[in-house]
């Protein structure tokens, strides 16, 4: 399973839905999404600025991560950018492959 960034920003709809329901209300929703598809939610919270809601949850595959954006986006209520998270154990294995490339003008 890897981990997800989930930066959620609502519509005009959307804000109209958490004023009605409330924070603990979209909380629930996340976690029964997240669930749906195989995975389990770390994190949400609540934030000023362009960005309404970050999660952080544990997803099975990249497609069940889409999967999860897809359907909130198109509910119209909210947009999501997702942003996969690497653990630092990740990021030296990574280090570890042997790559070529060319920079552009070499």
């Amino acid at each position: 399973m890897g981990k997800y960034l989930l930066q959620v920003s609502y519509t005009t709809e959307g804000v109209k839905g958490v004023l009605k329901a409330g924070g603990t209300a979209r909380q629930k929703a996340a976690a029964n999404l997240v669930e749906s598809v195989g995975g389990s939610l770390d994190a949400l919270y609540f934030a000023f600025g362009s960005t309404d809601v970050y999660c952080i949850a544990e997803l099975p595959t990249p497609e069940a991560a889409a999967a999860a954006a897809l359907t909130v986006s198109g509910s119209g209520a909210a947009t999501v950018v997702t942003t996969v998270l690497l653990t630092p154990e990740q990021i030296d294995a990574a280090s570890d492959l042997r790559t070529e490339y060319s920079p552009p003008g070499a």
